[in-house]
């Protein structure tokens, strides 16, 4: 009897080393596996299930394909990726206000077809002129000046402008599955950065607030700087032009300049992140690439191959043939917005 009782608890202490190591190892990505909270909003399906095997991967250090923490880089498009796109980039919105008041001064201004455009709300003509546009409109409705002084006129429209469906701020335009997977990144020992069309001194002013995204962490299209010195304090003016515009094949040219690594995530929305999405998967070793596909007309926007914003055609049409991930926005998220700006600071 006694002899029974041990081969009993023999066989009971196997079992449980057998529980254990088939469902703790860190090889195998389960569901179980996530932290509380981590990919809520995300369906369960095929789409999630490449997102968690792919972080578990390199992240385990007993798998062949393990990627070091310094070398763990993610890359992410800010406009119709991480937040809401339509009717028109919310930059243009910003600029067109700034412009109703530059205009007032300058009644000249109303000459040029994009400001016309812009105070007239013709999101067509704004839309179709992307990021160049609003680099364009940049410089146009405010002289150069000093930078803090635009950032604080940033922070400010952020914190008041909203949706005009949606009627709630930008910022709780954000995707609720985004910011948990920034979150979820994070936690995983990832650097995340934003790498948009858009412009990167107005995505600094709220990116860490909003994603939890440092400013330096943002790449994006830009003026020049200057420093200068006024009445003997120094200052960063920022100028009128156009720099650098961080879009199509600008986008690997902007990782590289910043960053100076290869990201082995990357995750966009249009055919201006291609060119992101193909430096990624041209790298050594394991590599995620995903494209969120608006398919939601109810719940946000459904668009793709004609839209003049955020516009997904040739991305589309070759992510099988490239391993791109597409990202139906109705069939793999539960939500689509975040319930409130500002909550996010994981993702370092």
């Amino acid at each position: 009897m006694r002899l029974q009782i041990v081969k009993i608890a023999g066989l009971a202490a196997i079992l449980f080393c057998l529980f254990l190591f088939f469902f703790s190892s860190p090889g195998l990505a389960r569901d179980g596996d996530l932290e509380e909270g981590s990919l809520t909003s995300w369906k369960e399906g095929a789409v999630r299930d490449a997102i968690v095997d792919f972080v578990e991967t390199v992240s385990d250090r007993d798998n062949p394909a393990y990627v070091p923490e310094e070398e763990r880089i993610a890359v992410f498009d800010n406009d119709g990726t991480l937040w809401c796109e339509k009717p028109v980039y919310p930059q243009f919105v910003f600029c067109r206000d700034q412009l109703r008041d530059a205009a007032a001064k300058n009644p000249s201004l109303k000459e040029d077809n994009l400001v016309k455009a812009a105070l007239d709300g013709d999101v067509k003509i704004l839309a179709g002129s992307g990021a160049k546009g609003i680099l364009h409109l940049i410089g146009l409705s405010r002289p150069e000046g000093d930078l803090g002084a635009y950032e604080k006129d940033v922070d400010r429209w952020i914190r008041s402008a909203r949706h005009p469906r949606f009627k709630r701020l930008y910022t709780e335009c954000a995707y609720k599955p985004m910011l948990e997977l920034l979150d979820y990144l994070a936690s995983k020992g990832f650097r995340t950065y934003i790498v948009s069309g858009g412009g990167r001194d107005f995505m600094r002013a709220f990116a860490q607030r909003v994603y939890g995204i440092a400013p330096e962490k943002v790449v994006g299209s830009s003026s020049h700087l200057e420093y200068r010195e006024k009445d003997g304090i120094p200052e960063i003016v920022k100028k009128s032009d156009i720099a650098f515009l961080n879009d199509g094949a600008g986008k690997p040219v902007g990782i590289q300049s910043v960053i100076g690594r290869r990201p082995i995530l990357a995750f966009g929305n249009s055919d201006g992140d291609f060119e992101m999405l193909k430096w990624t998967a041209a790298g050594r070793g394991k590599h995620l690439c995903l494209l969120v596909h608006h398919t939601d007309a109810e719940r946000e926007y459904a668009y793709d191959r004609d839209s003049a914003v955020g516009r997904l055609d040739r991305a589309l049409s070759e992510a099988a043939e490239r391993g791109f991930v597409v990202v139906d926005m109705k069939r793999d998220w539960l939500e689509i917005f975040a319930e409130s700006s500002g909550g996010n600071t994981g993702a370092q």
